[in-house]
């Protein structure tokens, strides 16, 4: 077609290029009634050789619904959500329903706006990254009469479905593994709370447990941007030269974790002996360090699966009796920098 005259495709241009009726070619672009396979190939075809791709925003009006599903996270830098979108993304090609990514940047504002223009364009369900929102994210939520899964967390009440693990009590578990191994001059690093909440969770329950053993945290920085090695060493370096008595550094995550492990073992300091070490989240990422750093599965790719299976079970059969509170149990690696007793 001439540059000059170029115009959408429509059903009738296929209907011509393939020599049938543009009813048939209808049953075929969405695989409804009964057509000879002979019949379907040669429309697919034509399909195919024009670059036709069918409207499905005119073709939903009728259900007021598309086939995608919204899933809102934090961020794209961190390697934990990319895991969590594979999960997501293995259950639903197998399904009609596409997911589509908004990003939020760990600002409730932004989650609102971001939720706003997504459910404007009425998708079949949303995934969504933690429980606390604002008002009007929560009464959107509530609102849109579509499955909606809250993930990554439990610690609280959802608004529909939930699929994550409890940060209280994974703070804790790691809490009396530090506590058990002997250690007890301890700092903190992560990052900063208001933004991360599931890390102030993690925080609270680690701190919980301390303070029933009389033990409290010594030294503790904060920060704020993407998570990276050199943020690690360089929060390390400053907290021991600050604080020399410490003996174990608690990372709110694996990749600061990993900046302190290997700022560590450059200054020939003893690990675990001298100072024991511990991120969370277990990435893949630890599998090229020196030592492998002590951590703690999020049970990531799962958490994306299971939530995928509830918006596609709950599309398929509203109906259906499907478990939509699901806790999963990370589990710790004590790997070469927690001494275990």
């Amino acid at each position: 077609m001439p540059a000059d005259t170029k115009r959408p495709l429509t059903l009738r241009d296929v209907s011509e290029a393939s020599g049938v009726s543009e009813m048939t070619v209808s049953r075929v672009l969405r695989n409804r009634g009964d057509v000879s396979d002979a019949t379907r190939t040669r429309v697919l075809a034509a399909a195919k050789e024009l670059g036709y791709v069918p409207n499905k925003i005119a073709g939903a009006l009728a259900s007021n619904r598309v086939n995608l599903v919204a899933v809102i996270i934090p961020s794209l830098s961190n390697m934990v959500f990319p895991e969590v979108l594979t999960g997501i993304n293995k259950v639903l090609e197998h399904t009609d329903l596409q997911p589509v990514v908004g990003v939020t940047d760990y600002l409730p504002e932004k989650e609102e706006k971001v939720l706003y223009e997504m459910l404007s364009w009425r998708p079949s369900g949303v995934i969504i990254a933690g429980l606390e929102h604002t008002d009007a994210a929560r009464a959107m939520l509530n609102a849109a009469d579509i499955p909606v899964v809250e993930i990554m967390d439990t610690d609280g009440k959802p608004v529909d479905a939930m699929v994550g693990i409890s940060h209280r009590r994974a703070g804790r578990e790691m809490a009396q593994a530090i506590l058990k191994a002997g250690y007890r001059h301890i700092g903190f690093m992560g990052t900063k709370m208001p933004l991360d909440l599931r890390a102030r969770k993690r925080f609270e329950g680690f701190t919980e447990v301390l303070g029933k053993n009389g033990v409290e945290i010594e030294d503790r920085a904060f920060y704020s941007g993407g998570s990276a090695l050199a943020k690690g060493r360089e929060m390390t370096a400053t907290m021991l030269e600050r604080s020399p008595e410490l003996d174990f550094l608690y990372y709110s995550n694996d990749l600061i974790g990993a900046g302190g492990l290997l700022y560590l073992l450059e200054q020939g300091i003893d690990v675990p002996g001298q100072i024991g070490l511990a991120g969370f989240n277990g990435v893949e990422l630890l599998q090229g360090l020196p030592r492998k750093l002590a951590t703690m599965d999020a049970c990531r790719s799962e958490i994306g699966r299971k939530a995928a299976e509830i918006v596609a079970q709950r599309l398929e059969d509203p109906d259906a009796e499907i478990e939509t509170r699901i806790t999963l149990t990370p589990t710790i690696s004590y790997g070469d920098t927690l001494k275990r007793r």
